[in-house]
């Protein structure tokens, strides 16, 4: 998983980039709570807050939902609906 911010965003952090754009990228991409990040984390062991996760998605987040809308599919042009009955 690539930081979509620079690295000096990340300075002075606690935990290093990659492991802050991955919860990040966890809550906005599969709309999970801070909690739900939090278990996942600790599953891959690494021990943080959901308090720390939340900053981290204030602080870091806009740009992972920039990213994550973007890529998101647009409804199907040339598909053909119908009604079943």
């Amino acid at each position: 998983m690539h930081t979509l911010t620079s690295p000096d965003r990340y300075k002075n952090h606690r935990f290093p980039a990659e492991i802050i754009s991955h919860g990040v990228w966890l809550y906005f991409r599969f709309g999970l709570s801070y909690r739900d990040v939090e278990e996942l984390l600790f599953a891959r062991g690494i021990i943080v807050t959901y308090e720390a996760i939340r900053k981290w998605c204030r602080k870091f987040g806009q740009p992972y939902a920039n990213e994550l809308r973007r890529r998101r599919p647009g409804p199907a042009i040339s598909g053909i609906w119908m009604k079943c009955s």
